[in-house]
């Protein structure tokens, strides 16, 4: 009889790899997926603004009407495009202060994003002709300030030579634990943010585009640089475009460092399965020589018997796969449907482990472990061809 425990050590390495490799490709494409919406929720997949926005203090506006508008939304790719403007102040309690962006929206803005992340409260009715001084900001900044739903804050703000004060409602409070964010950013009207810096009802900061595939954002972004890139609005100014990547550099950065990491568990792990079975194959071999020796003397070739042992190899490597299955996916249906994993927000930027599930990506792992785990075994079936006949019959 085979040995049972060499069976069972490599079909449960192979069980193992495959599993770890499952939850390593569905960890880093949930990481990836939700930090990348979470960043386009705050400002779209492209920003059409001012040449000179960041490089310098001082804000900068372009002249927004429906003929830019309607070049934007001309361009293949683009679905939604909405209005914003952002000026700086500070929101004041009788305890603390603390200095935050209010970035005024109008009501094209799509706050899908926001609702979905709204803790307490409602959103805003966002308006670009009037104003209710409501205010949406994050729990980081309610908390700072001791604030809840329907208090109201006075904010302050410095010009040239004033300083204005008005009074917000705290209309709701949203969490999406993107520090930069969350650390600073207020939502209100567009009207309201034009009225504090000063400027004409057709100004903005800038304009935030969505494109429907993401994978097609080269092809998005070379369309704005030949139609947006260094145009003039209707005012002179010199407008340009920015894609998120180059909006956010220092986040995408860290996420293709997964990337990585994700390269070397999967190499790891192949490993793992390649060495287990290459030792269970060489144990099952050695306890079966006698049996290859006799097979040898009736007249079986020894690519036959190479065959017939690299046949059992994929029944266990088959076994294996398939447990290795099981376990990954369940995993990830577990930390999908309850949310065990939990990690720190501060540092992932989300409070639990996001997993994303993709099928053909799974098949593809279990395709590949299956290739590379036959092909490391060739080499040691070979041993096969060693056994005489004679020697075998006196092998214990």
């Amino acid at each position: 009889m085979v040995s049972r425990p060499a069976i069972r050590i490599a079909t449960v390495g192979v069980a193992i790899g495959l599993a770890v490799m499952i939850v390593t490709v569905s960890v880093v494409l949930g990481f990836k997926h939700t930090i990348r919406d979470k960043v386009v929720g705050f400002g779209g997949h492209v920003q059409v603004h001012h040449v000179l926005l960041f490089s310098d203090v001082d804000p900068y506006s372009i002249y927004v009407n429906d003929s830019l508008l309607d070049v934007i939304r001309q361009i293949p790719g683009v679905n939604h495009v909405e209005r914003y403007s952002v000026t700086q102040g500070l929101l004041k309690t009788d305890e603390d202060f603390l200095g935050v962006a209010f970035k005024g929206v109008g009501p094209e803005f799509n706050a899908t994003f926001l609702k979905e992340h709204l803790v307490e409260g409602e959103i805003p009715q966002f308006s670009d002709s009037t104003s209710h001084y409501q205010l949406l900001m994050s729990k980081m900044i309610a908390n700072k300030l001791q604030l809840k739903t329907g208090d109201k804050v006075f904010s302050y703000f410095i010009g040239d030579n004033d300083v204005r004060t008005r009074r917000f409602t705290v209309c709701g409070i949203y969490q999406t634990n993107m520090t930069r964010f969350d650390e600073s950013l207020c939502f209100t009207d567009l009207y309201a943010v034009n009225r504090l810096n000063g400027w004409e009802p057709e100004d903005c900061t800038g304009i935030g585009a969505t494109i429907d595939d993401l994978d097609k954002l080269p092809e998005t972004e070379e369309a704005f640089v030949n139609n947006i890139n260094h145009s003039h609005d209707d005012k002179g100014n010199m407008i340009t475009s920015n894609t998120i990547y180059e909006s956010y550099p220092q986040v995408f950065m860290w996420l293709e460092l997964l990337d990585i990491n994700v390269w070397i568990i999967l190499a790891l792990m192949v490993c793992v399965a390649g060495f287990t079975m290459i030792s269970g194959l060489l144990i099952i071999i050695l306890e079966r020589t006698q049996m290859i020796g006799i097979l040898k003397a009736l007249g079986a070739r020894n690519k036959t018997i190479r065959h017939t042992f690299l046949w059992f190899s994929v029944f266990i490597i088959g076994q294996g796969m398939l447990w290795g299955n099981v376990i990954g996916i369940g995993i990830v249906l577990l930390q999908q449907y309850t949310g065990i994993i939990s990690l720190d927000p501060q540092t992932y930027y989300v409070s639990q482990a996001p997993m994303e599930l993709n099928i053909p990506l799974v098949l593809l792992l279990d395709a590949v472990t299956l290739l590379i785990c036959i092909f490391v075994l060739i080499a040691p079936s070979y041993l096969i061809s060693h056994i005489h006949p004679a020697k075998s019959m006196r092998y214990e």
